[in-house]
Protein backbone atom coordinates (compact mmCIF):
# COMPACT_ATOMS: atom_id res chain seq x y z
CA UNK A 1 0.00 0.00 0.00
CA UNK A 2 1.19 3.11 -0.88
CA UNK A 3 1.96 5.82 1.84
CA UNK A 4 1.93 9.55 1.29
CA UNK A 5 5.21 11.60 1.87
CA UNK A 6 3.49 15.08 1.53
CA UNK A 7 0.12 16.30 0.81
CA UNK A 8 1.68 16.58 -2.61
CA UNK A 9 1.63 12.71 -3.11
CA UNK A 10 -1.23 10.55 -3.76
CA UNK A 11 -1.94 8.44 -0.63
CA UNK A 12 -2.77 5.54 -2.71
CA UNK A 13 -4.03 5.11 -6.96
CA UNK A 14 -7.59 6.50 -7.30
CA UNK A 15 -10.21 3.70 -5.92
CA UNK A 16 -12.17 3.49 -9.15
CA UNK A 17 -8.70 2.79 -11.13
CA UNK A 18 -7.69 -0.24 -8.56
CA UNK A 19 -11.14 -1.38 -9.03
CA UNK A 20 -11.89 -1.16 -12.31
CA UNK A 21 -15.44 -1.89 -12.31
CA UNK A 22 -16.37 0.88 -10.04
CA UNK A 23 -14.65 2.57 -13.03
CA UNK A 24 -17.01 1.89 -15.00
CA UNK A 25 -19.76 2.13 -12.89
CA UNK A 26 -19.20 5.73 -11.75
CA UNK A 27 -18.74 6.53 -16.16
CA UNK A 28 -22.28 4.76 -16.40
CA UNK A 29 -24.01 6.58 -13.81
CA UNK A 30 -22.17 9.78 -14.92
CA UNK A 31 -23.25 9.17 -18.55
CA UNK A 32 -26.89 8.12 -17.62
CA UNK A 33 -27.12 12.40 -16.22
CA UNK A 34 -26.31 13.18 -19.75
CA UNK A 35 -29.66 12.25 -21.16
CA UNK A 36 -31.68 14.35 -18.79
CA UNK A 37 -31.65 17.33 -20.25
CA UNK A 38 -29.32 19.77 -18.48
CA UNK A 39 -27.21 21.72 -20.37
CA UNK A 40 -23.59 20.40 -20.30
CA UNK A 41 -21.79 23.91 -19.09
CA UNK A 42 -24.10 24.16 -16.23
CA UNK A 43 -23.23 20.23 -15.42
CA UNK A 44 -19.44 21.49 -15.60
CA UNK A 45 -20.43 24.91 -13.42
CA UNK A 46 -21.93 22.14 -10.72
CA UNK A 47 -19.00 19.86 -10.95
CA UNK A 48 -16.83 23.30 -10.48
CA UNK A 49 -18.53 24.19 -8.08
CA UNK A 50 -19.09 21.36 -5.58
CA UNK A 51 -15.26 20.32 -6.11
CA UNK A 52 -14.87 23.89 -5.17
CA UNK A 53 -16.55 23.12 -1.73
CA UNK A 54 -15.35 20.06 -1.32
CA UNK A 55 -11.46 21.35 -2.02
CA UNK A 56 -10.67 18.70 -4.82
CA UNK A 57 -8.03 20.59 -6.32
CA UNK A 58 -8.10 17.92 -8.78
CA UNK A 59 -11.36 18.37 -10.36
CA UNK A 60 -11.38 21.97 -9.65
CA UNK A 61 -8.79 22.00 -12.68
CA UNK A 62 -10.35 19.42 -14.53
CA UNK A 63 -13.66 21.20 -14.67
CA UNK A 64 -12.30 24.75 -15.01
CA UNK A 65 -10.87 23.42 -17.97
CA UNK A 66 -13.97 21.50 -19.34
CA UNK A 67 -15.44 24.77 -18.76
CA UNK A 68 -13.11 26.62 -20.68
CA UNK A 69 -12.86 24.16 -23.42
CA UNK A 70 -16.50 24.46 -24.17
CA UNK A 71 -16.49 28.33 -24.64
CA UNK A 72 -17.19 29.42 -21.14
CA UNK A 73 -16.09 33.29 -20.41
CA UNK A 74 -13.29 33.40 -18.60
CA UNK A 75 -15.26 35.53 -16.09
CA UNK A 76 -17.64 32.93 -15.42
CA UNK A 77 -14.97 30.31 -14.83
CA UNK A 78 -13.44 32.61 -12.29
CA UNK A 79 -16.72 33.71 -10.31
CA UNK A 80 -18.41 30.34 -9.71
CA UNK A 81 -17.26 30.53 -5.69
CA UNK A 82 -19.46 33.90 -6.25
CA UNK A 83 -22.56 33.30 -7.84
CA UNK A 84 -24.40 34.95 -6.18
CA UNK A 85 -22.75 38.26 -6.58
CA UNK A 86 -21.52 37.62 -10.04
CA UNK A 87 -23.80 39.05 -12.79
CA UNK A 88 -22.54 36.43 -15.09
CA UNK A 89 -25.12 33.36 -15.20
CA UNK A 90 -28.31 32.79 -15.44
CA UNK A 91 -31.54 32.25 -13.25
CA UNK A 92 -31.73 27.91 -14.33
CA UNK A 93 -27.85 28.82 -13.60
CA UNK A 94 -28.21 29.77 -10.20
CA UNK A 95 -30.44 27.43 -9.40
CA UNK A 96 -28.75 24.94 -10.30
CA UNK A 97 -25.58 26.04 -8.21
CA UNK A 98 -27.82 26.91 -5.19
CA UNK A 99 -29.21 23.18 -5.24
CA UNK A 100 -25.46 21.47 -5.71
CA UNK A 101 -24.41 24.12 -2.55
CA UNK A 102 -27.37 22.07 -0.78
CA UNK A 103 -26.80 19.17 -2.08
CA UNK A 104 -23.33 18.67 -1.16
CA UNK A 105 -23.56 20.55 2.00
CA UNK A 106 -26.00 18.06 3.53
CA UNK A 107 -25.03 18.37 7.10
CA UNK A 108 -24.43 22.03 7.21
CA UNK A 109 -28.11 22.86 7.82
CA UNK A 110 -31.21 21.27 10.13
CA UNK A 111 -33.19 21.08 6.17
CA UNK A 112 -30.46 19.87 3.73
CA UNK A 113 -32.02 20.77 1.15
CA UNK A 114 -34.73 24.18 1.94
CA UNK A 115 -37.97 24.08 -0.18
CA UNK A 116 -36.76 27.19 -1.51
CA UNK A 117 -33.86 26.12 -3.18
CA UNK A 118 -36.05 22.84 -4.51
CA UNK A 119 -38.73 25.70 -5.87
CA UNK A 120 -36.58 27.32 -7.48
CA UNK A 121 -34.90 24.64 -8.99
CA UNK A 122 -37.74 23.33 -10.51
CA UNK A 123 -38.97 26.45 -12.23
CA UNK A 124 -36.26 25.97 -14.41
CA UNK A 125 -35.95 22.38 -14.70
CA UNK A 126 -38.68 19.36 -15.18
CA UNK A 127 -38.36 16.23 -13.85
CA UNK A 128 -35.80 14.46 -15.87
CA UNK A 129 -33.49 16.86 -16.07
CA UNK A 130 -33.63 17.75 -11.70
CA UNK A 131 -32.92 13.60 -11.85
CA UNK A 132 -30.06 14.49 -14.41
CA UNK A 133 -28.72 17.20 -12.19
CA UNK A 134 -28.89 15.52 -9.01
CA UNK A 135 -27.11 12.80 -10.71
CA UNK A 136 -24.30 15.23 -12.18
CA UNK A 137 -24.08 16.71 -8.26
CA UNK A 138 -24.28 13.07 -6.80
CA UNK A 139 -21.56 11.91 -9.39
CA UNK A 140 -19.19 14.68 -8.57
CA UNK A 141 -19.56 14.54 -4.85
CA UNK A 142 -18.63 10.87 -5.33
CA UNK A 143 -15.03 11.61 -7.47
CA UNK A 144 -14.57 14.48 -4.62
CA UNK A 145 -14.76 11.75 -1.97
CA UNK A 146 -12.44 9.43 -3.63
CA UNK A 147 -9.65 12.22 -4.75
CA UNK A 148 -9.93 14.32 -2.08
CA UNK A 149 -9.41 11.28 0.61
CA UNK A 150 -6.66 10.01 -1.57
CA UNK A 151 -5.31 12.84 -2.38
CA UNK A 152 -5.12 13.07 -6.32
CA UNK A 153 -3.19 15.43 -7.72
CA UNK A 154 -4.25 18.20 -9.55
CA UNK A 155 -2.79 17.37 -13.20
CA UNK A 156 -1.95 14.25 -12.25
CA UNK A 157 -4.62 11.37 -13.96
CA UNK A 158 -3.31 9.09 -16.33
CA UNK A 159 -4.13 10.26 -19.53
CA UNK A 160 -5.63 6.89 -20.73
CA UNK A 161 -8.16 6.59 -17.81
CA UNK A 162 -10.07 9.79 -18.37
CA UNK A 163 -10.78 10.56 -14.94
CA UNK A 164 -14.20 10.90 -14.03
CA UNK A 165 -17.75 11.52 -15.62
Amino acid sequence: MATATSTLDPRMTNPAVVIPDAMQALQAFGKAAKRGGVPQTTAYFVHLRASQINGCSFCVEMHSAELKEAGAADERIYAVAAWRDAPYFTDAERAALALTEAVTRLSDRADPVPDDVWEEATRHYDEPALAALLIEISTINTWNRLNVTTRQIAGAWPADTEGSE
